[in-house]
């Protein structure tokens, strides 16, 4: 006659069984782990040194230009120094950006609180976390970009000057279609070097930033030339209070 297995001892011979595999399966996550803790270290090391580079070196190319080169088959982009480029409009790009760049750390914390409370991916931006975007990351809403731009921007704040955050953003930024930088900017759109751009002209190629693919800087409609127009007289306020000090030393 066959021994009966009582419950405990079936689940005691289960558990048995059982325990080789767990322990398995805790090695496994536990290489994972380790693994993926490693691969972000190793991320964090690549931006902490490419960031660093371009606190000297001027960058060749951004994601989102290598993918518009390849939809447009070919791109236009002249890099300028930004002693080069016409002082208003530089004035005129802080104006109608980020007024108080020269007041913050990389972060406005009461515009992404706004944003926040509005329950959206967009707004918030400060010019150092456009730049950032920009230069190192990939163009669209969505949240893991939004992280990594959060992280690397104070780490930018602390290894280039604010004039070095203008320089590359002026050059990297898209003016038009396929359009990148304020050197062909200006010749693109007026024929003219960034040197000789005008508060007209500033100001309109100031105003297209937030949509260069759909607004115009030579063509603009009433609405778009009344912003230049106001984003000049704000250029010439942050020159009056100083808030245009940090880049015009």
């Amino acid at each position: 006659m066959a021994k009966k297995t009582t419950l405990t001892e079936y689940l005691e011979d289960h558990e048995a069984e059982a325990m080789p595999r767990l322990a398995r399966v805790r090695k496994s996550l536990s290489v994972v782990r380790r693994w993926l803790l490693r691969a972000i270290l190793a991320c964090a090391v690549i931006f902490a040194g490419w960031g660093l580079a371009y606190r000297w070196l001027n960058p060749p190319t951004t994601l989102y230009m290598m993918q518009e080169s390849w939809r447009l088959d070919g791109v236009q982009y002249d890099w300028v120094n930004i002693e080069d480029v016409s002082p208003v409009m530089v004035r005129a790009l802080v104006a109608a950006e980020d007024a108080n760049f020269c007041a913050h750390w990389g972060i406005d914390s009461a515009a992404v609180r706004q944003a926040l409370r509005d329950g959206a991916m967009r707004g918030g931006s400060t010019i150092s976390q456009q730049t950032v975007k920009n230069a190192f990351l990939w163009q669209g809403r969505s949240w893991l970009r939004k992280a990594i731009e959060a992280l690397m921007t104070p780490y930018a704040e602390m290894v280039w000057s604010k004039k070095r955050f203008l320089e590359i953003y002026i050059n990297v930024a898209e003016f038009d279609t396929g359009v990148f930088g304020i050197q062909a900017a200006a010749g693109h759109h007026f024929g003219v070097d960034a040197a000789q751009l005008n508060r007209v002209q500033a100001g309109r190629l100031a105003v297209v930033l937030p949509d260069p693919k759909g607004r115009s800087a030579t063509k603009p409609g009433a609405g778009l030339k009344k912003h230049a127009a106001s984003v000049i007289a704000g250029s010439d306020m942050i020159a009056a209070d100083g808030r245009a000090a940090c880049f015009e030393d």
